[in-house]
């Protein structure tokens, strides 16, 4: 998305995301932090913030399939973090998680070899 518009419809944000027109207005009603002007014949106009905010809200609905609800907690805690930086702490979390259960895996099969001899 790297552009020098300043602000883009919303038919080319439905675009941008991969989503409907009626998605981008009913994130608008759900999840304040996203609230594009509107010019004088009251037609939506999205600035790159607005955009990052909704590949957010995408990201957290469709990949992460968070409730409305949940997403809407979640943006609260992530409305300043970059939505890759994001992802990069939340592999780095999964890999974690991963590590420690294949720690718990092992220690079983040593107890569980353990027993049997």
């Amino acid at each position: 998305m790297e552009s020098k518009k300043i602000f883009w419809s919303i038919s080319e944000v439905a675009e941008i995301l991969g989503v409907e027109q009626n998605v981008l207005r009913y994130w608008e009603t759900e999840f304040s932090i996203l609230s594009p002007s509107k010019s004088r014949g009251n037609a939506r106009t999205y600035t790159k913030k607005d955009i990052e905010i909704a590949q957010k809200i995408k990201f957290l609905l469709y990949e992460e399939c968070l409730t409305t609800k949940g997403a809407i907690k979640k943006m609260k805690k992530l409305k300043s973090i970059p939505l890759e930086s994001y992802k990069k702490m939340l592999d780095l979390t999964m890999d974690k998680e991963f590590c420690a259960d294949i720690v718990k895996l092992c220690n079983i099969i040593k107890e569980i070899s353990g027993k049997k001899q």
